[in-house]
């Protein structure tokens, strides 16, 4: 792989051997024993529970408090087994949803306007259009319940066919998680744990929360991100502003944070409190603002997080370190390794 290039350009080959097939506890580690690749003043290779001894005090951990349902739902379409994905909520009563012929499969095309597919608690899901036209992956549709409680009868986390195995829900969690929300994990963070987060504290780091439920991932080509919801709180705005005052550092726990705090900043660096529906697309184009590094997983060729990376730290940075990531044996996915990207000063 090319060093920046490829990784502007998203396309890069991945081994299968480093998909991570199953949880870090699966491999014998805790969750903060994964890999950490830290790239700031070079590359330095670490575990993740070292995270404190690379940020300064005085700096700012911001995290996502949105914790995973089981959004992944069987259901038939007529004959034909099928798992819903439920994406997020609308305002008007509305769910956004994907369609599966298999839950390891890509979604299930050719689906139009009225289909309607049959939950395994006997509820039903009718689609009405297209989510993001003119793609037809994802659909807004109707429900008869409030998908909620079919996913607390019968849902599990949502898959794909890098992870064989089914994992409970407890796999999926993060230390972070509060507000029931996001139909994936906000992967960033399932390596932090209690201890983790004291060690931060005890070193003069401080951690604030924001919201921001994650919708389905695997996109088709040319789709752009989804809209989600968010929410910033007041006391985190002023904090990301009082850090910067300082001269500390804000570091995003995701591209989920990092989304977030960047759709409440102005053009001046200043942030607020914000809330509802963002679509903010962060790139080369639109550089990051207010975060000056993040905490991150390794994301899959394509994936339009990458372009992200690339608005917090350049492209630079991003391709040493994924070239790095795959000459050393780092582990993608939401059970894999992890990366400390910092903006170069």
């Amino acid at each position: 792989m090319s060093t920046g290039v490829a990784v502007v350009d998203r396309s890069f080959s991945l081994p299968p051997q480093r998909h991570a097939t199953a949880p870090p506890e699966a491999r014998g580690l805790a969750r903060d024993e994964v890999r950490l690749l830290v790239a700031q003043d070079g590359i330095v290779h670490a575990r993740f529970r070292e995270l404190p001894g690379h940020l300064r005090a005085g700096d700012l951990v911001v995290v996502n408090n949105s914790a995973v349902m089981t959004a992944a739902v069987d259901a038939r379409l007529g004959e034909l087994p099928v798992t819903v994905h439920f994406s997020t909520w609308l305002d008007d009563g509305g769910w956004v949803v994907e369609i599966r012929s298999a839950e390891r499969t890509p979604f299930l095309d050719g689906l139009d306007a009225g289909t309607e597919l049959l939950l395994a608690d006997g509820s039903s899901v009718v689609l009405v259009r297209p989510w993001l036209p003119p793609a037809r992956r994802l659909w807004v549709a109707r429900t008869t319940v409030d998908p909620r409680m079919s996913m607390a009868s019968h849902g599990r986390p949502i898959t794909y066919s890098y992870v064989p195995q089914r994992w409970s829900a407890d796999y999926y969690t993060t230390v972070f998680g509060r507000l029931p929300g996001s139909a994936e994990m906000p992967s960033a963070a399932r390596p932090f744990t209690d201890r983790l987060v004291l060690d931060l504290l005890t070193s003069g780091i401080a951690v604030a929360p924001v919201t921001l439920h994650t919708g389905v991932s695997s996109p088709e080509t040319g789709e752009p991100p989804s809209p989600e919801r968010f929410v910033v709180p007041a006391a985190t705005a002023r904090q990301v502003d009082a850090t910067k005052a300082a001269g500390g550092r804000v570091v995003a726990v995701g591209t989920t944070v990092t989304r977030a705090l960047e759709s409440a900043t102005d053009r001046q660096g200043s942030t607020h409190a914000r809330s509802g529906w963002t679509d903010l697309v962060l790139g080369a184009d639109r550089p990051a603002r207010v975060v000056d590094g993040l905490i991150t997983g390794w994301h899959a060729p394509g994936a339009s997080h990458l372009d992200l990376l690339v608005a917090v730290a350049g492209p630079e940075i991003v391709g040493e370190s994924y070239a790095a990531a795959l000459e050393t044996g780092y582990l993608w996915h939401e059970f894999g390794d992890s990366a400390l990207l910092m903006r170069p000063v």
